[in-house]
């Protein structure tokens, strides 16, 4: 992995080209990444829970960032091609973190799979995603 795929050089690009995301970039290397999610002003399911559609755009993110990693640079038209996720149990915290593993690459994609959970609780998983990013031609 080059040295300037930082997580600075990372939430750097992504405020610039994608200020929406809502998740930051906290931890990179060559086969993960790991993301927090912002739940400032996001509205909660009854109960406290975090949406399924919140942890899903939490897990498509940290799957963008190990993109990044996995190609050695940062690239906006790197994008979803597909994605799955299970949600194991009610996701109740005041942060939600992702970690993306990589799984494979190739010349043209990124396979990878996401763990989630709230606060510092890493082993208590709510969610698990796998996911596949497609890369633009060079």
């Amino acid at each position: 992995m080059p040295a300037d795929i930082t997580t600075e050089a990372v939430n750097a690009f992504v405020n610039d080209c994608y200020p929406q995301l809502g998740s930051r970039c906290i931890d990179i290397g060559e086969q993960f990444a790991i993301a927090e999610y912002d739940l400032s002003g996001v509205a909660r399911r009854p109960g406290g829970y975090i949406s399924g559609p919140d942890q899903f755009r939490l897990a498509d993110g940290t799957l963008w960032f190990l993109a990044f990693a996995a190609v050695g640079r940062l690239e906006e038209m790197t994008v979803t091609s597909e994605l799955s996720i299970r949600y194991l149990r009610p996701a109740v915290g005041e942060k939600l973190y992702a970690r993306a593993e990589l799984e494979t690459k190739s010349r043209r994609s990124v396979i990878g799979s996401v763990s989630l959970w709230c606060d510092n609780d890493e082993e208590r998983k709510v969610s698990v995603a796998q996911g596949t990013y497609s890369l633009p031609l060079d």
